[in-house]
């Protein structure tokens, strides 16, 4: 399991989970803020060398703990978060329609 801290950013209504090492973004998960109340997550991408260590679950996680401070909902666009939602009932409570 890679052992960096996952940062947000935002800029507007666009935002984005991220990891960093040495510098470079090596995986990130973006957003869209759609009103005062949901979050569209968009994408997802994960560089190869990190795959496989939980680092898209970790964007994930992040997300969701800005979207519960926020109180906002989810909408997964991205067929990696939409998988997650569909698994993990521990976070099905942010989805929209929940």
């Amino acid at each position: 399991m890679v052992n960096h801290d996952i940062k947000l950013s935002e800029q507007d209504h666009k935002g984005r989970a991220y990891l960093e090492i040495d510098g470079q973004t090596r995986a990130e998960m973006t957003y869209s803020l759609a009103g005062s109340k949901l979050l569209i997550i968009d994408h997802t991408e994960v560089d190869e060398s990190l795959q496989g260590q939980g680092v898209g679950r970790k964007l994930l996680d992040k997300v969701i703990e800005l979207v519960r401070e926020r109180k906002l909902k989810v909408l997964p666009l991205c067929p990696y978060a939409k998988a997650q939602f569909e698994k993990d009932e521990n976070i099905q409570d942010v989805l929209r329609g929940k």
